[in-house]
C-alpha cells in the first residue's frame, strides 16, 4: 500500500504501528492472515477507535487503521441509500437564513462520508469533522472534497472530541449532522443524548451503515447462523446496541418529534471485493469466537473453507445495514 500522503481520493496511511498486537512488515504491509485494526473485535469490549465514547486513558492507541477504512470505502459508498437524499435536499433547500451549509460529521474517520455526500449536495458547504483520533482527522481534512455538486466551495475544519457528549449548543447553527457506522457502537443513553442534541438544535441527521444483524453467504454453510448469533452478541457487549441501534434511534428521534425514514444499505461483496471480504470474514469470525470460545475449533475450519472460497472467487456475501434520515422540527419558528 502506498504510504505517501495524496489528495484527491487516496487516503494516506497512518504512520507507525496501528496497535500493539500486530506489527506491520518492513514495507508497511501486514501479514496476509492478520486482521487490520477495525476489521476485527476491539481489544476491549464496547470500544472503537474512531469514536472513543468513554474515557479509557490518554495512552490508549487508536484501533481503526486507515487501511481498513480505505478498504471498505467503495463498499460503503455503493451501499448508502440514495433514496434518502431527495428528502434531505428538500429540507436543506428550505432552511431559512443560511448562506451555506454547516455539516457536522461525527466519528468522521478518514472522511469517507464527506467524500460521498459533499459532491451530491448543492451550495457552499463547511464541514466540521469530529473524531477522537488526530491522525484520522488529519487524513480526513487532507482528502476532503473541495467542491459541491454545483461547483460551490467546500471547506473543512476539524474538532477532536467525544461525540457521545454532544449538546444542542455544540450544534448551534448546524444545517446537518452526519455519521457513518456510528449508531451500533452507542448505548441507549448515548443515542438518546445524540437525539436530544440534534432535535434540540433543529437540524436533520443522516446516519448511515448501521449494522442490521443479518448476513447472507452464498454458498451457505450450517455454521453461518451460529457465527452470526455469536457476532451479534459480541456487538452488544458492554451495553452497546449493535444490531438493535437502528430501532432505538428511530424511537428516540420519533419521540422527540422528528420525522424518520429508514432504508436498507447492504454491502454486496463478490469476487471484485475479495480483499474486503477476506478482512471482514476474519473480523466477523474472530468476534464470534471471542464471544463464544467454545466455537474456536469448528470456527477455524469454517474460516479456512470460507477463505478458500473467497480466494477462488466463489463466495458472495451480503452484509445488511440500515441508513436513517431524521428530520427534526426546525427551531426558530421555521416550518
Amino acid at each position: 500500500m502506498n504510504r505517501t500522503a495524496q489528495i484527491g481520493g487516496k487516503i494516506p496511511a497512518q504512520p507507525g504501528p496501528q496497535d500493539g498486537s500486530e506489527p506491520a512488515d518492513r514495507d508497511g504491509s501486514r501479514p496476509a492472515d492478520s486482521v487490520i485494526p477495525g476489521a476485527g473485535p476491539a481489544p476491549r469490549p464496547g470500544e472503537r477507535a474512531t469514536v472513543r465514547l468513554r474515557d479509557t486513558g490518554p495512552e490508549e492507541p487508536p484501533r481503526y487503521a486507515p487501511e481498513w477504512l480505505e478498504l471498505r470505502e467503495p463498499a460503503d459508498a455503493a451501499a448508502r441509500a440514495q433514496e434518502l437524499l431527495d428528502p434531505l435536499r428538500i429540507r436543506l433547500a428550505n432552511q431559512p437564513g443560511k448562506a451555506g451549509l454547516a455539516i457536522h460529521d461525527l466519528g468522521c474517520g478518514t472522511g469517507s462520508m464527506g467524500r460521498w455526500l459533499a459532491p451530491r449536495l448543492d451550495g457552499a458547504q463547511h464541514w466540521i469533522l469530529h473524531d477522537r483520533d488526530p491522525y484520522l482527522l488529519h487524513f480526513a481534512a487532507v482528502a476532503s472534497p473541495r467542491s459541491a455538486a454545483d461547483g460551490s466551495r467546500v471547506s473543512v475544519e476539524t474538532r477532536r472530541g467525544d461525540v457521545a457528549r454532544l449538546t444542542p449548543d455544540a450544534l448551534a447553527g448546524a444545517s446537518l449532522v452526519t455519521a457513518s457506522a456510528l449508531l451500533d457502537v452507542l448505548t441507549r443513553e448515548e443515542i438518546e443524548t445524540f437525539a436530544d442534541a440534534c432535535t434540540g438544535a433543529g437540524c436533520p441527521a443522516l446516519l448511515t451503515l448501521s449494522v442490521a444483524g443479518r448476513v447472507e453467504l452464498t454458498p451457505s454453510d450450517p455454521m453461518d447462523e451460529e457465527i452470526t448469533e455469536a457476532f451479534n452478541a459480541h456487538q452488544r457487549r458492554g451495553g452497546l446496541l449493535g444490531p438493535d441501534a437502528i430501532t432505538v434511534a428511530c424511537e428516540a428521534f420519533s419521540e422527540r418529534g422528528a420525522t424518520v425514514r429508514v432504508n436498507p444499505s447492504p454491502w454486496r461483496l463478490g469476487p471484485d471485493q475479495a480483499a474486503l471480504t477476506a478482512q471482514w470474514l476474519r473480523g466477523w469470525v474472530g468476534a464470534a469466537v471471542e464471544e463464544r470460545p467454545e466455537l474456536k475449533a469448528r470456527a477455524e475450519r469454517y474460516l479456512q473453507e470460507r477463505m478458500a472460497a473467497c480466494e477462488a472467487g466463489e463466495l458472495h456475501v451480503v452484509v445488511h445495514h440500515s441508513d436513517l434520515l431524521a428530520l427534526s422540527r426546525p427551531t426558530g419558528g421555521a416550518s
